[in-house]
C-alpha cells in the first residue's frame, strides 16, 4: 500500500525461534515474540528466558508497590539484550492504556509504572509478563538474519507466550513447525530434538 510503513512480510504477532545453529550466544534456544516490525526495524520480547533471582515481587518492592503473595514466585523475563534496565510488560489485550501498543493475536505491550501498580492490585491484564530489556533489530537486520537461517518463523499464540514452563517453550515452538517454516525452508524438527539419539 502506498505510504504504508509496514513491510509486506511483517512478523508482528509471530515467534522467532532460534535455530539450533544460532551463532549469537545471547539468543541460543530463545523464543522471541515480535511486537513491532516495520521499515524502522523490529522489536521483540524473549518469552522463555528469566532474570535469575529476581521475582516480580522484588521488583514491586523496589518500586514501592505493595506486594501480592503470588508475585514472589512469578519470574521476570529477560526480554533481550537492548535496554536491560527498562521494563516492558507483554500482556493480554484486555487491558489498555494510552501508551499501550496493541499487537495482532490479542496481545499488547505497555511500558509504564501504572500497569505494574494495576497488576499488583489485581486490576491489570488477565495475563502478563514483566520483561527487563528487549530484542531489537535495525532496518533490514532481521531480514538478513532470516536469510542466514538464524531464526525460524513460527505461529504464536497467547497460550505458549504465557506458559510458565519456560524450559519447554523452545522445543514446543519447534514442534509447531511440522516440517517447514513459513519461508519455505525444509526443516525436520526431529533432527534438532535434544531427545533424538544418533543412528
Amino acid at each position: 500500500m502506498p505510504g504504508s510503513s509496514t513491510p509486506a512480510a511483517t512478523l508482528v504477532g509471530r515467534f522467532l525461534v532460534a535455530a539450533p545453529s544460532m551463532p549469537d550466544g545471547r539468543f541460543q534456544k530463545s523464543v522471541v515474540f515480535i511486537c513491532k516490525h516495520d521499515d524502522d526495524g523490529a522489536l521483540g520480547i524473549i518469552v522463555n528466558n528469566k532474570v535469575e533471582d529476581l521475582p516480580l515481587g522484588q521488583v514491586y518492592k523496589q518500586l514501592g508497590i505493595e506486594v501480592p503473595k503470588i508475585s514472589n514466585i512469578q519470574p521476570v523475563l529477560f526480554g533481550g539484550p537492548v535496554e536491560t534496565a527498562r521494563g516492558l510488560v507483554l500482556h493480554s489485550a484486555d487491558y489498555k492504556r494510552d501508551e499501550t501498543l496493541l499487537i495482532d493475536g490479542g496481545m499488547a505491550l505497555t511500558a509504564s509504572l501504572e500497569i505494574l501498580k494495576d497488576m499488583a492490585s489485581g486490576s491489570g491484564p488477565k495475563q502478563a509478563w514483566l520483561a527487563l530489556g528487549h530484542s531489537g533489530w535495525s532496518p533490514g537486520q532481521l531480514d538478513r538474519e532470516l536469510q542466514d537461517n538464524a531464526w525460524l518463523v513460527v505461529e504464536a499464540d497467547a497460550a505458549l507466550v504465557f506458559d510458565t514452563d519456560l524450559d519447554a517453550k523452545w522445543q514446543r515452538a519447534l514442534d509447531r513447525l511440522g516440517g517447514k517454516t513459513e519461508r519455505g525452508i525444509r526443516f525436520d524438527p526431529a533432527s534438532y530434538s535434544h531427545q533424538v539419539g544418533r543412528a
